[in-house]
């Protein structure tokens, strides 16, 4: 089982938990409310648009401080009030992409106005990777890589996450890593012989925190080849008080390491209320700067098995606002 849980996503429609609804009793309390809920909360002392990242993006270590919220891509408001609340300025924006879905240009265009680049998660939900990886589906990747050659400005693009786990359709007890590794060769090709270099192309893994019992086995079996990845993704989550960075994501950072020398973004994570939240939200920033990372992506909602991950407190939401000072902007 994954830090996560089992989660099962229906086709086309993110991750998210029950939707709750928040009172909001006061100003610290009205914030983690409009995080968690995506409500709009509007600061006019908050950091504007700095205007689009490069096509090319930095490769800056402790730069990038990412958000994922329930209302991507259909609308910007959940990022919006998690910028206001935290007092930060997302540079990544990350949501989930069923099969068959097109680009969503106009949200990426948002994104890119706000000074971000968004992060697609483009998941195969009970597709056949090898008929990917044979060309069967050449008319939909094709649509969508020309759409985003036509959006011009910075893509990050993941396929299929988290695959050495056993909880997709894509992961390892259900499609082997020689047709993953065939599949992502494939689509790779294809948006580069189209046209689209405006893609940071992220293969994204899980950690390996339960690799002694065989359950999340080393990526290492289904790396493509430098030649087919710009940056790494790692996903980890704290959900007990006694986790810390090192042992968390150490052991599948060092994995990586052995493979390429790519920047490594840790493209999903979050702690659980329960784990003391303001303080593993301390350690993740500075495991970020000690092992010499882009950033991360903080997962601002609850998954389908019900563990939040939404900032849930005040100290909390301080102790997001003290880590962001010490980031600087990509290619700053």
């Amino acid at each position: 089982m994954t830090h996560k849980g089992r989660r099962r996503q229906v086709k086309g429609v993110p991750r998210t938990g029950p939707r709750r609804r928040w009172i909001r009793a006061g100003a610290a309390v009205a914030a983690a409310a409009a995080i968690v809920a995506g409500i709009i909360v509007y600061n006019q002392s908050s950091s504007g648009p700095t205007g689009p990242l490069p096509v090319h993006l930095p490769p800056a270590s402790g730069s990038y401080l990412g958000v994922y919220t329930p209302t991507a891509p259909r609308t910007y408001a959940g990022v919006t009030a998690f910028r206001n609340a935290t007092g930060t300025h997302p540079d990544v924006v990350m949501y989930y992409s069923g099969w068959y879905q097109s680009f969503p240009a106009g949200f990426a265009r948002t994104v890119a106005s706000e000074g971000a680049v968004p992060l697609v998660q483009m998941d195969p939900e009970n597709i056949s990777v090898a008929a990917i990886a044979a060309g069967h589906y050449d008319g939909y990747l094709s649509s969508y890589a020309e759409a985003v050659r036509h959006y011009r400005y910075p893509v990050i693009v993941s396929f299929g996450h988290e695959m050495n786990g056993d909880w997709y359709s894509w992961g390892y007890s259900r499609t082997s890593p020689a047709t993953f590794i065939a599949a992502w060769r494939h689509i790779v090709s294809l948006f580069r012989a189209l046209g689209a270099g405006n893609v940071t192309w992220l293969w994204t893994v899980n950690v390996m925190d339960d690799s002694r019992h065989g359950k999340i086995p080393s990526p290492a079996r289904w790396w493509p080849g430098r030649d087919y990845v710009t940056w790494v993704g790692i996903d980890g989550y704290y959900l007990k008080s006694s986790w810390q960075f090192a042992p968390l994501f150490g052991p599948t950072i060092g994995v990586v390491r052995a493979l390429t020398s790519a920047p490594i973004l840790i493209a999903e994570t979050g702690a659980v209320p329960a784990a003391d939240q303001p303080a593993k939200i301390s350690d993740l920033f500075g495991g970020v700067r000690s092992y010499g990372l882009l950033g991360f992506v903080w997962f601002n909602s609850t998954n389908n098995v019900g563990q939040a991950f939404g900032l849930s407190s005040p100290a909390a939401i301080t102790a997001f606002r003290k880590g962001a000072s010490t980031y600087g902007r990509p290619g700053s």
